[in-house]
């Protein structure tokens, strides 16, 4: 059974590693989200910049972060350029799914020599 959104999680990695092969690890985060996002535009995907992901409690608004990229509204970019990923970059981006119910989130780590990357579901975090 092929994943949600499989197609245009594959045009979003195949885009990070041209990003990550032409630009190398070094640069900050927000050159990598620059960069990110030129490349998939010039492939024709909706795309939005520090989207805003609202956090509610029994129907109150608690909290509000903002995701480096939304993609088609469907499927939230957190990127990172550290050494290496760390499980608080997990829990952030499945935290995100949560509270978004959008059905797919990726990581991407621009900050070691070799690309990394997480694919996350929504459907897993249903209880």
């Amino acid at each position: 059974m092929p994943l949600p959104f499989e197609p245009i999680t594959a045009q979003i990695l195949e885009a990070a590693f041209e990003v990550s092969n032409e630009l190398g690890a070094g640069f900050l985060e927000s050159v990598y989200e620059s960069a990110l996002f030129i490349a998939l535009k010039d492939i024709g995907l909706r795309i939005e910049r520090q989207a805003p992901i609202k956090v509610l409690f029994r129907n109150q608004l608690v909290g509000q972060f903002f995701a480096d990229l939304l993609i088609e509204d469907q499927i939230i970019l957190e990127l990172k350029a550290v050494k290496t990923l760390v499980p608080e970059h997990t829990a952030q981006t499945l935290n995100y799914l949560k509270a978004t119910a959008k059905p797919v989130a990726m990581l991407i780590n621009f900050g070691s020599p070799k690309l990394e990357y997480r694919r996350f579901d929504s459907r897993f975090e249903k209880s």
